[in-house]
């Protein structure tokens, strides 16, 4: 993949739409997740006329906090997994990434600074104050191989204007598995972190 990655969120729409552009411009996927779903289905398209899948990531269960993400080819292969770590994740967020045929997490995410998350969050529903806070505050989020081992992607919200932006850098080695893995594991992420504030 071509580094960095820039992930672009409506901040204005009504069900969330994610973009996903290289460091060419050029689009590398496209999220629309639909509303009201008992359990989770998001699907993964290539660009935003949604002709093309890519991927599809399923929740193994109903609502919980618990639950585990399966990303499916279009052809139902496995391509890996990403899981929260239920209570751990109420004050950091903590997620653990399962690489294609592991049974054991391969990465785990996790919250750079969660001081910066939970500020951001407050001053960002501040009236007038908040559409500012894109611009004060920026939460980053870092996918290390196993726990507490070398980081391999960043990924840190970006100054932006009427919409959410964020940067998926590499800090080192993953194979293709692995890096597609990951950023299906930060897509989802993102859409779960979106909902807890």
């Amino acid at each position: 993949m071509n580094y960095p990655l820039t992930f672009r969120f409506k901040l204005l729409a009504l069900s969330p739409q994610i973009y996903v552009t290289d460091a060419s411009g050029n689009t590398l996927c496209y999220v629309k997740q639909k509303l009201f779903r008992l359990r989770e289905k998001v699907e993964v398209f290539t660009n935003d006329t949604m002709q093309t899948l890519l991927a599809t990531i399923e929740a193994d269960r109903i609502i919980d906090w618990s639950a585990r993400y399966t990303f499916k080819s279009p052809t139902g292969q496995v391509l890996g997994a990403v899981g929260r770590r239920g209570l751990k994740s109420l004050w950091k967020a903590h997620y653990d990434v399962f690489a294609p045929g592991a049974q054991t997490p391969t990465f785990a995410i996790q919250e750079a600074n969660p001081f910066v998350k939970l500020l951001d969050g407050i001053v960002s529903g501040i009236p007038l104050v908040g559409m500012f806070s894109g611009y004060m505050l920026h939460p980053s989020y870092i996918a290390s191989r196993g726990e507490g081992g070398s980081p391999t992607l960043r990924l840190t919200k970006q100054p932006a204007f009427f919409e959410g932006r964020f940067a998926l850098t590499q800090d080192g080695p993953a194979d293709d598995g692995e890096q597609l893995a990951l950023l299906l594991a930060f897509l989802m992420m993102n859409l779960l972190e979106r909902q807890r504030g």
